[in-house]
C-alpha cells in the first residue's frame, strides 16, 4: 500500500470498522478523491489550452487555429490529461480489489480509443472548414474526402473496441475480420461507389459546388450546394432541395450549365410560327410603305435598286409578279429582326446572332431568333428574351404576316 492508502485504511480501522469494511471505505474515499482530481485537471487543462490557442491565434495571420478552437480540438486534447492521471492513479484506488481493476482497464482503453477518434475528427473538421475558405478549394468535394477518412477511422475504432472487449490482439482481430470483407463490401457498397464517384468528379472536374446542373431523372434543376460521400445536394429554383446519389453523377447523364455561366452570354433560341398563307411577294406599294420603317429603309432602297437593275437587264416580264427577282414580306421581316437583334443593347455582339427560317411544319413557318443575352442571370435573361419576342410579335402585322394559333372558330379553321 501507498502512504495515502495506509492513512485512510488505518483511520477507518482505528475508529472500530472491520478490515473488510475499511477496505471498501478506503476504496470509496480514494475514488472520490480521484474523481475530484479528474474534474479539476480536466477543467484546468481545457481552460489553459483554449486560452493558449486563443492568444496564439490572435497573433497569427491564418484562421486555422481559430477553426481548431471552433471545432473543439483543444477541448478534446485537454481530456487526455485526466485520462493519463486516471491511468496512473487508478491502481492505487483499486489496490485491494483487483477484480475491479481489470474492468476499469477495459473501460479506460475504450475511452482512450473514442477520445482519439474525437480528437482526429475535430482536426479533420478543422481542415474541412479551412479548405472551404481557400478560393481554389471551395468548389471541390472536400466533404467526401473527409467522410472517407472518418469512415475508415470509425471502422478502425470500432474494431479496436471489439478487440479490447474480447481480449484479442488488434492484428489477429483484423485477420479474422478479413474473412468477412465480402459482407462489409456489400454493406458499404453505396459508400464505396460514392467515394469512387467523388474522385472521378474531382479528377474530371465535371461538377463543382456552385454549378447549375439539370438531372431530369431525379427532378433536379438548380445549384449544387454540397457534394459529400453519399449524396449531392441541389437547391432547385423553387428553393426545394434534391438529393442525388453521388455515384449517379458517373452512371446517369446530366446537364452542367457551367459552360454557359463562364461564357460571354446565355443563349436565346426560340421561334415564332408564321402562317404560310400570309407569306407573299411585295409590290412596289408595299415596299414604299415598308420604307417608313427606319431599320429596313436603307436595306429596301438598296435591295429594290439591285432587283430592278437585274430584272431590267434580263428583260423580265413583271406583269406577272413571280417573274424575275422579288422581295417577300417574310424575307424583309427576317432582315428586320436580324437588324433589331444586332442593335439590341442586352445582346452580346461578340457571339452568334442569327434569325433563320426553320423547316415548315403543319402549323406554319418557324422563324427562329438565335442569339446570346449578355446578362446570364435567370430573371434578367428571361426579361431580355421576352423583350425581344414582345417586339417581334408586335412587329409581325406591319409586314402583312400572321402568327399561327389554334382557333375554336370553325369558320376560321375552314378558311
Amino acid at each position: 500500500m501507498t502512504q495515502i492508502q495506509c492513512f485512510f485504511y488505518d483511520h477507518y480501522v482505528n475508529i472500530g470498522v472491520s478490515e473488510v469494511t475499511a477496505s471498501y471505505l478506503n476504496m470509496f474515499t480514494l475514488l472520490v478523491i480521484l474523481v475530484a482530481i479528474i474534474f479539476a485537471t480536466d477543467r484546468l487543462a481545457r481552460k489553459f489550452l483554449i486560452r493558449f490557442f486563443t492568444r496564439f491565434s490572435a497573433r497569427t495571420a491564418t484562421n486555422f487555429d481559430n477553426l481548431l478552437v471552433n471545432h473543439r480540438a483543444p477541448t478534446n486534447i485537454a481530456h487526455l490529461v485526466p485520462l493519463l492521471i486516471t491511468i496512473k492513479l487508478f491502481p492505487t484506488v483499486f489496490y485491494d480489489f483487483p477484480q475491479f481493476e481489470s474492468f476499469i482497464v477495459v473501460l479506460l482503453k475504450i475511452y482512450g480509443i473514442v477520445l482519439t477518434i474525437w480528437i482526429i475528427r475535430s482536426i479533420l473538421n478543422t481542415f474541412e472548414s479551412y479548405f472551404k475558405t481557400i478560393p481554389r478549394f471551395r468548389d471541390k468535394p472536400i466533404d467526401s474526402y473527409i467522410q472517407v477518412v472518418m469512415l475508415f477511422l470509425w471502422i478502425v475504432g470500432v474494431a479496436s473496441v471489439l478487440a479490447v472487449l474480447i481480449d484479442l490482439s488488434f492484428i489477429k482481430f483484423f485477420t479474422t475480420l478479413g474473412a468477412a470483407s465480402a459482407v462489409l463490401l456489400l454493406i458499404f457498397k453505396d459508400t464505396i461507389l460514392g467515394f469512387v464517384a467523388s474522385i472521378n468528379v474531382a479528377i474530371n472536374d465535371s461538377v463543382r459546388i456552385g454549378d447549375w446542373i439539370t438531372m431530369e431523372n431525379f427532378g433536379a434543376d438548380g445549384e449544387v450546394i454540397e457534394i459529400n460521400l453519399s449524396t449531392v445536394q441541389v437547391q432547385n429554383f423553387d428553393m426545394t432541395i434534391t438529393n442525388i446519389p453521388t455515384y449517379a453523377l458517373i452512371t446517369d447523364s446530366f446537364k452542367n450549365w457551367r459552360g454557359m455561366q463562364s461564357s460571354g452570354g446565355r443563349r436565346i433560341k426560340r421561334s415564332i410560327l408564321l402562317r404560310a398563307k400570309s407569306v407573299k411577294y411585295l409590290t412596289n406599294d408595299h415596299i414604299e410603305r415598308l420604307k417608313k420603317i427606319e431599320i429596313v429603309s436603307k436595306y429596301l432602297e438598296n435591295k429594290q435598286l439591285d432587283i430592278e437593275n437585274f430584272n431590267s437587264t434580263k428583260n423580265v416580264d413583271k406583269s406577272v409578279l413571280i417573274n424575275g427577282r422579288n422581295l417577300t414580306n417574310i424575307g424583309v421581316f427576317r432582315k428586320y429582326m436580324q437588324t433589331y437583334v444586332e442593335n439590341h443593347s442586352a445582346v452580346n455582339k461578340d457571339m452568334t446572332i442569327m434569325v433563320r427560317q426553320l423547316a415548315p411544319t403543319p402549323q406554319g413557318f418557324p422563324l427562329e431568333i438565335y442569339c446570346f443575352s449578355s446578362d446570364k442571370r435567370w430573371e434578367n435573361y428571361e426579361y431580355v428574351m421576352a423583350d425581344i419576342f414582345d417586339h417581334a410579335i408586335a412587329a409581325v402585322p406591319y409586314f402583312d404576316l400572321e402568327i399561327f394559333e389554334f382557333s375554336t372558330d370553325l369558320k376560321a379553321l375552314g378558311s
